[in-house]
């Protein structure tokens, strides 16, 4: 039976070094129950590993985390990689990580925390997650698919890691899944101005926790997974976007 699902499908935790430090799991999930949401994307820039604590507090509270990354290309385009399966997302995190230059300054960039389910800190993640990776937008994308995973590009309404802001367009060559609006434009004004053949959806971008919902799209699905997701874009099966 086919139901809808109230998503944010772009939210960061305290791994993000411009996350806030209460952006852990429980608090994570706990937020979004208490908003009726639904499915949660987990997107930290280039990494994953926040992932499976999400997974598991999201099990515990009755939310349906979808495991990702927020990649940023050599072209300092931010886009969306989601999985069903947190083995992807580790594989395409290692690819990232093979080819993300620098380290991480603390003071400047701020912490890049690891947490487990309990919201116990078990590390820092030395990397430059914040910086460009060496990937062109063309590999990140296929890199996704590859994996089976949903590529979305993120926040296309902003200058600052937009595709538009970057490129100055969208490339007619590029598979992008989705187009992400973020919550300070309006559906029907982006809908207006950018190409109808690219479904668009919206997200929080969350960095705080009151930020979580702030933007969020509903599908009609079956169950909350990347491949239901997948259909609900394409509008097969009876699976759709619903604004």
């Amino acid at each position: 039976m086919l139901r809808v699902f109230l998503s944010d499908l772009h939210v960061h935790t305290c791994l993000s070094p411009c996350g806030d430090l209460e952006m852990s799991p429980r608090k994570i999930t706990e937020e979004a129950r208490r908003k009726g949401i639904a499915i949660l994307g987990v997107c930290d820039h280039n990494s994953a590993e926040n992932a499976p604590a999400l997974l598991q507090a999201g099990l515990e509270r009755g939310v349906v985390m979808i495991p990702g990354l927020e990649v940023t290309s050599r072209e300092e385009v931010h886009i969306l990689a989601l999985f069903d399966r947190v083995e992807a997302a580790f594989a395409l995190q290692q690819t990232v990580y093979d080819h993300l230059p620098g380290e991480n300054d603390e003071e400047a960039f701020g912490l890049q925390v690891v947490v487990n389910a309990l919201d116990e800190v078990t590390g820092f993640n030395s990397r430059l997650l914040i910086g460009a990776t060496t990937l062109s937008l063309d590999r990140v994308v296929g890199f996704i698919h590859e994996l089976e995973g949903l590529a979305i590009a993120s926040h296309v309404d902003r200058e600052a890691h937009g595709l538009i802001g970057q490129l100055g367009m969208i490339p007619e060559d590029l598979d992008l899944d989705a187009l992400e609006v973020s919550p300070r434009t309006r559906l029907e004004g982006a809908r207006a101005r950018l190409p109808a053949r690219i479904p668009l959806l919206t997200a929080s971008d969350a960095h705080y926790l009151g930020d979580i919902g702030a933007a969020t799209t509903k599908f009609l699905l079956q169950e909350g997974t990347v491949g239901e997701i997948r259909q609900a874009l394409r509008g097969q099966n009876g699976r759709r976007l619903i604004h």
